[in-house]
């Protein structure tokens, strides 16, 4: 549900995950990657406020007012990073206006143009801050001869909403801007939401550890740990698909009456929400095998926090925690 009042940018939602991209808080250290893609002439000339040349330390300050804005409520800046990737390659942000407005905000390195990754950021964010924020619309400025950024709002649906003049500092004076903005009504008419159901299970060994599998390369969310488990097929019980699915995905066979009900999560991503029931098993045949490609480990129960989960399994580690 939106967060508002002690949240109103949605940080307990963070990180956002999307097909390629990881779009989490900006840290220290992201400065030094930041500094030397802003630059660029060709990525800063059609901002207002980042100036060319780019002073020698800049960032750092960038990211202290940025973080800051941040935990006031006042702004939500991301860090845009390709699964997988060494580190920042771009900034999507919103910040709140009145009347529940978010404006966004964004850049790209120049050596990451070209491949759709912006698009995909700002859809994201986006969806964050009308699912998040509690926002009624969503609206970027920007320049009118900037066709890669209109190309980007036009791609996630924001249409012409007039024109403004605003102070650029960076650019020596005021500046024209053409206006795009999106409801949210009219994102949720041109993005429906879909509920996946999916099953996931504990397995708990003698010892006490729990089953975890990482994600291999090539699929979505390659590198998270998570629970056994997977999508539930129409005509299929949860029960029934956990069954098929340690068959499949370990080689292993249970029975439903070895599966315990345990807790539920219900997340939503970027184009679907998430219905997981989490069962206990402590009872199977054979020995678990990795047969996707997945990596397997037996973890304590106090230690599942040590690994990167997707948002929805996360929850779900302290009710685990709780029964073991």
């Amino acid at each position: 549900m939106p967060h508002t009042g002690a949240d109103p940018l949605g940080l307990s939602a963070l990180p956002i995950r999307t097909e390629r991209l990881l779009l989490r808080p900006l840290r220290p250290d992201d400065a030094a990657a930041a500094e030397p893609l802003v630059a660029e002439r060709e990525v800063v000339e059609t901002t207002l406020t980042i100036p060319h040349p780019y002073p020698v330390g800049g960032a750092a300050d960038w990211v202290r007012s940025s973080t800051a804005s941040m935990a006031d409520g006042r702004a939500l800046t991301l860090a845009v990073v390709p699964h997988g990737g060494a580190g920042l390659i771009g900034v999507v942000a919103i910040d709140r206006r009145e009347e529940a407005e978010g404006e966004l905000g964004y850049w790209l390195g120049r050596p990451y143009w070209g491949q759709g990754y912006m698009t995909e950021a700002v859809g994201a964010l986006i969806a964050h801050g009308f699912a998040w924020m509690a926002l009624r619309s969503v609206m970027a400025a920007v320049m009118p001869h900037n066709v890669r950024s209109l190309r980007v709002l036009e791609k996630n649906g924001l249409v012409p909403a007039g024109e403004e003049t605003r102070p650029a500092p960076a650019r020596g004076g005021a500046v024209a801007m053409t206006l795009r903005r999106i409801t949210a009504a009219a994102w949720a008419a041109a993005n429906p939401t879909s509920t996946l159901l999916v099953a996931a299970v504990a397995l708990v060994d003698a010892d006490g550890r729990v089953l975890i599998a990482r994600r291999p390369e090539g699929k979505a969310m390659a590198g998270l740990w998570e629970f056994p488990g997977g999508k539930v097929h129409d005509g299929e019980t949860p029960e029934a698909a956990l069954i098929r699915e340690l068959q499949e995905e370990l080689g292993i066979d249970t029975y439903e009456s070895c599966l315990a009900p345990l807790s539920f999560a219900s997340h939503r991503y970027e184009t679907f929400h998430l219905l997981m029931p989490l069962y206990v098993c402590r009872k199977w045949q054979g020995t678990p095998v990795a047969k996707e490609g997945q990596t397997l480990k037996w973890v304590r129960p106090v230690r599942l926090g040590d690994y990167d989960m997707p948002p929805a399994d996360v929850p779900l580690v302290a009710a685990l925690r709780d029964l073991l």
